[in-house]
């Protein structure tokens, strides 16, 4: 079974965290072999346990370049680095007492670490082995001098809360980072799940939305051939034959919609991305917009920083600004605001409009789902337009003015940066 990355991430943050963990319990060692004799005035083998803390510092600097230099560490190698750790504090207790030194606790610290890394197996055998160290420790060891019988009982309690308060909070530690890379990683997992519903539902609209292209294309040129023959009629007035060169006009648009909808169907929609110049591409699609909706007032500001500069976009995309201009003109026709402005390589495109705003259940769910057909015309177009937005690695932000009215901010990345993600 293979290894997500999510896994080998996570796993990789706890080896680093040992390594810093075997640093601090080295400094503390040493520490220890050095003020021992002096301030507690117990003898100790210093040169054994000095050689000791320096051959297992050697091991976790090899440890640290490894980790540096390989992207990957195979689980045997951690069980090896456990190993080792235990093989040194077994050393390290046997030339200081053995199981009657308190610091004997410090054997729950590697076997902790190999629960949270390593597999089963792996975490059972290093148990007992620090299990089989602690029984060795009991029968052979190297005896401290302590004379007076009442200071070396005194020392030994102190000795055991010190090692159980360093235990606790170094456990405590470990497994709380670890807790919180695995939360992390789950939420990480739920997103991408989230991610591949709504792609898996945009693929679904996708289908039904080319069948429906085909089907609609009959009815359209009926109704484009029956305002004709009425245009011809002598008998209109000059306010019907331009109303009749409206609908015209509609229908010639919708019909270039939907023709555009079924050649765009399946594949080739992800075919058709370009690089093109950021004012020149959003002058043309409000233009384009507006002859769509006649009956609406649409202000673009003009964008200077933007007029040299280069933006990823294909039909999904001009498409999505579409959806978030009709939802702009469906909550209120007057007063719309396309504000484009450039900076740190992001085009950024917030349209505004002077409606009732968002309510606090559709901030949460918009372009997650689908929204129920009450919110006035901002539930799938919202929908695909997230969708569209978030594959060439761009972000949709809604929000509500303060001054009433709701915000759409679509951020688009630059040319040399941006590339389109393939949705499987």
């Amino acid at each position: 079974m293979q290894t997500s990355s999510a896994d080998f991430e996570t796993t990789q943050a706890t080896v680093w965290r040992l390594v810093r963990l075997r640093w601090i319990l080295l400094a503390g060692f040493l520490v220890a072999i050095l003020a021992v004799p002096a301030v507690l005035e117990i003898p100790l083998p210093t040169l054994p346990l000095l050689l000791v803390v320096a051959l297992l510092a050697g091991f976790n600097a090899l440890v640290a370049h490894r980790l540096r230099r390989q992207a990957t560490q195979r689980q045997s190698l951690q069980g090896i680095q456990v190993a080792v750790d235990l093989v040194a504090l077994g050393v390290l207790l046997f030339l200081t007492g053995g199981a009657s030194n308190p610091l004997v606790s410090l054997l729950l610290l590697p076997v902790a670490a190999a629960a949270l890394i390593l597999p089963a197996p792996l975490a059972a055998a290093s148990a007992a082995f620090a299990i089989a160290l602690y029984s060795f420790l009991a029968l052979k060891f190297v005896p401290l001098s302590i004379g007076d019988a009442g200071r070396a009982t005194s020392l030994h309690l102190a000795g055991m809360w010190l090692t159980f308060v360093v235990s606790v909070i170094l456990i405590a530690w470990m497994i709380l980072r670890m807790t919180a890379s695995l939360r992390a990683r789950d939420a990480a997992l739920a997103e991408a799940r989230e991610q591949a519903l709504r792609d898996e539902r945009v693929v679904a609209l996708g289908a039904l939305a080319a069948g429906a292209a085909h089907e609609l294309g009959t009815p359209l040129a009926t109704m484009a051939v029956i305002a004709g023959e009425l245009e011809r009629d002598a008998g209109l007035t000059a306010a019907q034959r331009e109303d009749l060169s409206l609908l015209r006009r509609q229908l010639a648009a919708c019909k270039g919609i939907v023709t555009g909808l079924a050649d765009r169907a399946g594949a080739a929609r992800l075919e058709g991305v370009r690089a093109v110049a950021a004012d020149r591409w959003l002058e043309g699609l409000v233009a384009s917009w507006r002859a769509l909706r006649p009956g609406a007032s649409c202000y673009l500001r003009p964008a200077a920083a933007a007029s040299t500069s280069e933006i990823v976009v294909d039909t999904t995309l001009e498409q999505a600004l579409v959806n978030l201009l009709n939802n702009a003109a469906n909550a209120n026709p007057d007063g719309i605001e396309v504000l484009p402005s450039w900076s740190d390589g992001a085009l950024a495109i917030e349209i505004r409009d002077r409606g009732n705003g968002f309510s606090a259940a559709q901030l949460a769910d918009a372009g997650r789902q689908p929204l129920p057909s009450t919110t006035g015309g901002a539930g799938i177009g919202l929908l695909l337009a997230q969708s569209a937005i978030s594959r060439i690695g761009g972000k949709l932000v809604l929000a509500n003015r303060p001054e009433g009215g709701a915000s759409a901010r679509v951020e688009l990345p630059a040319a040399r940066t941006a590339a389109p993600r393939e949705i499987s």
